[in-house]
C-alpha cells in the first residue's frame, strides 16, 4: 500500500490527566489500567491501532512528576526518554485555563525535542464550550505545537480527529504488526496491572503506591465444577507486595473482607481479557522499602532494560 503510515506516539501529561483512558479508548479495548489516583501507570505500555490508511503504535508512559524514590524516578526518567524516540508526542492536559509549575515543566522538555507535539484537551466532556476555548487560548503559545485537539477519553467525542491528526504526522510504512494484534503486553502482566488497579481502586491514600502485584502461575485446567464440561478454567496463583506489616492488615481487611473484593473485581477484568473462566489466588507478603530496591523492582517487572525499543 502506497500511502499507507505507521509509526510510533507517545502519551505524556501530570499523573490522571487522562493518558491511559485515552489509550484504551482509541484502541477499544482496555490495556492500560485506570484509577482516580495519579501515577497509576508504570511501565512503558505499548498498544497498537491499525486501519486502512495506517498503524499507531502507542506509548503510555508514566505521568511525569517530582520523584520521591527509585521507583518515581525510573517512571519520571522512562517517560522523559521516550520524547526524542517516537514520531509525535500527544501532551494532554485538563480542559483550564491555570498552567501549573508541573505543566510547566513538560512544556520545558517539549521545546528541548524535535518531536511535533500535539496538544490533547481531554476531559472536554466536563466544561461549556467557552471553558474549552479559553483552555486552548492560554495554551496555544506556551508550545510549538503541530495541532490542538480537544477530546474526551472517556465517551470517546473527537476520537477521529485526533486518529487522522495523528496519520498526518506519521512517515509511509509498513505494518510492525499484524491487524489482530492490540498490544505488545504479554497476559501475565495485564494480568498483574488488573490485580493491582483492584487494590487502587478499593484502598486508600498511600498504600497503593507501595504495591506491586507478582504472577506466580497461570495455568489452564479442567473445570470439575460443571459435571460433563469439557471446557478449561484458568487457574492464576498470585502475590500481593506491600512495604509495611500494617499495609498488608488494611489489603486483607477484616476476616479477609477486603482481599476479597479485590479478587472479586480482579476476576472480573481477568475473564473478560481471557474469555474464559478463571480461579484467582491472593496472597499478601510484605517487601520492605521494596520501591528503593533496584533488585526488587527488577523483580515486580520494573527493569529499564525492557523499556526500551
Amino acid at each position: 500500500m502506497a500511502d499507507f503510515k505507521s509509526g510510533f506516539v507517545t502519551l505524556i501529561g501530570r499523573p490522571n490527566v487522562g493518558k491511559s483512558t485515552l489509550m484504551n479508548q482509541i484502541i477499544g479495548q482496555k490495556i492500560a489500567i485506570t484509577s482516580n489516583k495519579p501515577q497509576t501507570t508504570r511501565n512503558r505500555i505499548q498498544t497498537v491501532y491499525t486501519d486502512e490508511a495506517g498503524q499507531i503504535i502507542f506509548i503510555d508512559t508514566p505521568g511525569i512528576h517530582k520523584a520521591k524514590n527509585k521507583l518515581g524516578e525510573y517512571m519520571v526518567a522512562v517517560a522523559e526518554r521516550t520524547l526524542n524516540e517516537v514520531d509525535a508526542v500527544l501532551w494532554l492536559v485538563e480542559p483550564t485555563t491555570y498552567i501549573g509549575a508541573g505543566e510547566q515543566h513538560i512544556a520545558e522538555q517539549l521545546k528541548r525535542c524535535n518531536t511535533p507535539v500535539i496538544l490533547v484537551v481531554n476531559k472536554i466532556d466536563t466544561v461549556a464550550k467557552e471553558a474549552l476555548l479559553e483552555c486552548i487560548a492560554a495554551y496555544k503559545d506556551i508550545c510549538d505545537f503541530t495541532d490542538i485537539v480537544p477530546v474526551s477519553a472517556l465517551t470517546g467525542e473527537n476520537k477521529e480527529d485526533l486518529i487522522k491528526t495523528i496519520m498526518k504526522l506519521l512517515p509511509e510504512g509498513f505494518k510492525f504488526y499484524d491487524d489482530d494484534v492490540i498490544t505488545d503486553q504479554p497476559e501475565r502482566q495485564i494480568v498483574a496491572e488488573l490485580i493491582r488497579e483492584q487494590t487502587l481502586r478499593l484502598l486508600d491514600e498511600e498504600v497503593p503506591h507501595g504495591i506491586a502485584v507478582a504472577i506466580e502461575s497461570m495455568k489452564e485446567e479442567k473445570d470439575t465444577s460443571v459435571r460433563h464440561s469439557h471446557k478449561n478454567i484458568m487457574v492464576i496463583e498470585a502475590t500481593i507486595i506491600c512495604e509495611r506489616d500494617s499495609h498488608k492488615g488494611i489489603i486483607i481487611g477484616k476476616q479477609g473482607a477486603m482481599l476479597a473484593k479485590i479478587r472479586k473485581g480482579a476476576t472480573r477484568g481477568i475473564e473478560n481479557l481471557l474469555d474464559m473462566k478463571t480461579e484467582l489466588n491472593l496472597w499478601v507478603k510484605v517487601k520492605k522499602d521494596w520501591r528503593d530496591s533496584d533488585f526488587l523492582m527488577k523483580n515486580f517487572g520494573y527493569d529499564k532494560k525492557q523499556d526500551e525499543f
